[in-house]
């Protein structure tokens, strides 16, 4: 590989580099390069298509910030969203990271400072008296409300993601009738496999559910939609399709917080922090390559252990 051509140019090693060496997803590498694209476009328009790596410079990065800022999105006739903008940054700064591992001189990936967004608000997560509430809502008596019980069920034992959880098929379960651990291997995020867990409340609702399935399709989670049972095509179902399950249900519960599946993996992995485990075994459970992404949830535990303080330690006791 060149070691002194234009940044632009770089685009096919970096992919080369992201699908052997760090075995990303074909999904990951897509986005990566509709990212760095908007990078490649704006260096064309500032008559940068030229540039090398070792000339790129903080003051570039700053006016391709701005080029970002001011960007107008095309589909919604709104600025960027400064979640958005980071997506665009961290392409760029992988692309740092990149030349580092080649030992192509470059500016240094802890230059690319991610956005701020005031308006961000704390992850959302629910308490356990609301995650009850919420895997009670469905209606056992019917075959749709066993497969939705079912899923929440597997959402809270496991901390699955949405598609993690539409992508699992019948034959990965092996129920018995007796009472007995379930644990499974499951492909996540990034090609990564790991091993999930089920409660015995999940078991549960996935044999009531299962045993009520009077169909051959593979798929562990399915539609009853009428008349898709007669045609060939998978009754699979969808991660629009696990959204509404989930919006349903938090209606019907009545809950304040408009939780989605992953309000559900937020409320597993803060579960398993309340209780005392360890962050790294949480990111070991939720499948995150890198465990700044699990320390989001330390604000959490950080309250709580604030709360206990001021509780238990405020020193009232004392004698004056």
């Amino acid at each position: 590989m060149e070691k002194n051509k234009p940044i632009i140019e770089y685009l096919n090693d970096f992919l080369d580099y992201s699908e052997i060496e760090k075995g990303l997803s074909a999904k990951t590498q897509e986005n990566y390069t509709r990212f760095l694209n908007k990078f490649f476009k704006w260096l064309k328009e500032s008559n940068l298509t030229g540039l090398k790596p070792n000339a790129l410079s903080p003051l570039h990065i700053s006016k391709y910030r701005i080029f970002l800022a001011r960007h107008i999105d095309p589909r919604t006739k709104k600025s960027l969203k400064k979640t958005t903008q980071n997506y665009y940054l961290i392409a760029l700064r992988s692309l740092l990271e990149f030349f580092v591992e080649k030992n192509i001189t470059s500016l240094s990936p802890t230059k690319i400072k991610l956005a701020r967004d005031k308006a961000d608000k704390e992850i959302k997560f629910l308490n356990l008296d609301q995650v009850e509430r919420l895997l009670l809502a469905p209606d056992k008596k019917t075959a749709i409300g066993l497969r939705d019980r079912a899923i929440l069920e597997t959402f809270f034992s496991t901390g699955l993601r949405v598609a993690e959880l539409i992508s699992l098929n019948r034959d990965q379960l092996r129920i018995k009738n007796s009472t007995a651990d379930l644990e499974i291997s499951i492909l996540g995020k990034g090609n990564k496999v790991r091993t999930v867990y089920f409660s015995q409340r999940a078991i549960d609702a996935l044999r009531q559910y299962l045993e009520k399935r009077q169909d051959m399709d593979e798929a562990l989670f399915v539609n009853y939609k009428p008349g898709i049972a007669k045609t060939d095509k998978s009754r699979r179902l969808t991660a629009k399709s696990i959204e509404d399950i989930v919006k349903k249900y938090v209606k019907i519960a009545g809950l304040p917080v408009m939780a989605t599946p992953h309000t559900i993996r937020h409320s597993f992995a803060t579960d398993l922090l309340t209780q005392g485990v360890d962050l790294r075994l949480v990111q070991e459970f939720l499948g995150h390559r890198n465990i700044a992404t699990t320390q989001i949830y330390t604000h959490v535990t950080n309250k709580q252990l604030r709360d206990v303080h001021r509780r238990l330690h405020s020193g009232k006791n004392l004698k004056k």
